[in-house]
């Protein structure tokens, strides 16, 4: 039995350990192994870990603590990103979608940001986050710019979704502000389904300026799970709108 601050390898057919059990330095590594199954990941999920490694390494366990969360009563549109989200109506060109194009959302992820940029989004991941997709359990949330078959995908982000709780992957923006009105209107939708959370992982200066904030391990640990436990709504009944200024 693994030990409390001891790094583990996790053999497949092996349960994950205990998040509490997570390093303090690196802050919160958990556990290593070679398994990226969907059934691994709802796991994972389930206990407030996830994965993150890069190219080249074993799949890597996180459980931070603090936790980096958005609740949602507390999302902030800035004075620019309500300036973007009324040029956006006003132009009558911009549309949210839900599930649209998540293969394209998590490969536009991938992409590296600059030419000196790597990825963590490698083939497994994507083909893992494709399945739990498929299984209803992985949504994407799209941005698009123009009408019809010419529309062009503008920006975006995926994340996985049990119960009522929704945990964030990652995103990507093709236009000024692209990835935040996707956020925003994710944010309303969420919390018109009762929602109450957004899981952000890490904490960044980014997600701090919309609302996120740390909370402790152990509180998000009991927060979620709540909310998993709560039923799952109809993702294919959802429907996102371009965010009120």
């Amino acid at each position: 039995m693994s030990q409390p601050g001891r790094f583990v390898w996790v053999n497949p057919g092996e349960a994950l350990p205990s998040p509490e059990q997570a390093l303090a330095e690196p802050d919160g590594l958990l556990a290593a192994g070679a398994d990226l199954s969907a059934a691994r990941l709802i796991e994972a999920y389930r206990q407030g870990i996830y994965p993150w490694y890069a190219e080249g390494q074993p799949v890597l366990w996180w459980s931070p603590n603090p936790r980096m969360v958005l609740y949602l009563e507390e999302f902030r549109m800035h004075r620019s990103l309500q300036k973007t989200a009324r040029r956006m109506r006003a132009e009558r060109l911009w549309t949210l979608t839900i599930d649209r194009d998540f293969a394209g959302v998590i490969r536009a992820c991938r992409a590296p940001r600059d030419e000196h940029s790597g990825t963590w989004i490698n083939d497994d991941i994507v083909t893992a986050y494709l399945e739990l997709h498929h299984q209803g359990l992985a949504h994407s949330v799209e941005l698009w710019h123009g009408s019809g078959a010419r529309a062009l995908l503008a920006g975006g982000l995926y994340g996985v979704s049990l119960g009522r709780m929704f945990y964030g992957e990652s995103m990507f923006a093709r236009a000024n502000d692209a990835s935040k009105i996707a956020l925003a209107g994710l944010v309303t939708t969420l919390r018109n389904e009762g929602f109450r959370m957004l899981d952000c992982q890490q904490n960044t200066r980014h997600l701090a300026s919309l609302g996120a904030r740390a909370i402790s391990r152990t509180s998000f640990l009991e927060e979620i799970a709540v909310l998993i436990e709560q039923p799952e709504p109809d993702w294919s009944t959802l429907h996102v709108d371009l965010p009120a200024s």
